[in-house]
């Protein structure tokens, strides 16, 4: 893709869930997009790795002071998110335009490298991209780690917060994203929009994940794909304590970023499966 020379605009999502999470807590910080890998914090991490991947335009969707003014302070753009993840892409999305990049601020492993793959790998017919882990890359580099697996039929697949708007078109998935939110207490109409069939389908085990992206992107007007992760330890974020020390354990005995993979081998501060 064209895109792989010049990267997007990129927005990283750090907004405040109107709830103490349990990593904030436990950290004694305001939000966890502050709590420390080594002695940086985790929205530090993921910008400088942006900047470092040649990301020209980064935005951060926050509205706690204290994530708004570390953002500043590393150079990024700060917009004030919406009512949830999806309203916050809608904001970020009118300012900064297509091509953009999201991720998360709990997404401290991530690396340029995977970014430029990422990116490179989306063909230019596509609206919409997003990268999951296949379940045998995510074990063979975090061995004994329990994730959310979407169990499809060429196995099981866990996300991996990166995804790509890749044109003006890419509106349309973030508009069906919007509604599926609003409407996360009546399931079904969440399943009368993705398809009954696409549906009937995946609890029967007989869609691939490329083929469930693709066919709930046409549902909403776009042409979306899968980008399978080379590397399993994309799919490592922060969302709970354990996750924390399994990521604290990862950077301190490996360099930054360049994580060898040692398959078989556990790692201090793993959860058991």
């Amino acid at each position: 893709m064209s895109l792989s020379m010049n990267l997007p605009a990129a927005l990283v999502l750090a907004g405040s869930r109107g709830e103490e999470e349990p990593v904030s807590r436990l950290e004694g910080v305001a939000h966890k997009a502050l709590a420390r890998i080594g002695n940086v914090a985790m929205l530090e991490m993921v910008v400088s790795v942006l900047k470092s991947a040649g990301c020209e335009r980064i935005l951060v969707s926050a509205d706690d002071p204290q994530v708004i003014a570390l953002a500043e302070e590393i150079g990024a753009e700060v917009v004030l998110p919406g009512a949830g993840p999806s309203e916050s892409v809608t904001h970020a999305f009118a300012l900064a335009g297509a091509p953009m990049l999201v991720t998360t601020c709990d997404h401290p492993l991530l690396s340029p490298r995977w970014i430029r793959d990422f990116v490179a790998a989306v063909p230019e017919r596509a609206d919409v991209a997003v990268m999951l882990a296949e379940r045998r890359r995510v074990e063979a580099a975090v061995p004994n780690t329990r994730r959310t697996w979407l169990r499809l039929s060429d196995g099981d697949w866990s996300g991996c917060n990166l995804f790509l708007l890749s044109n003006a078109n890419a509106r349309r998935a973030i508009d069906h994203w919007r509604m599926i939110e609003s409407e996360r207490k009546r399931p079904w109409r969440i399943a009368a929009r993705l398809g009954w069939l696409t549906l009937f389908d995946y609890f029967r085990r007989r869609l691939s994940m490329a083929e469930a992206i693709r066919r709930v992107g046409a549902r909403m007007g776009v042409s979306a794909i899968l980008v399978p992760a080379k590397d399993g330890l994309a799919a490592v974020d922060v969302d709970k304590p354990d996750d924390l020390r399994l990521v604290r354990a990862i950077v301190a005995g490996k360099q930054l970023h360049d994580f060898p993979k040692k398959p078989g081998t556990a790692i201090p501060g793993s959860v058991p499966a």
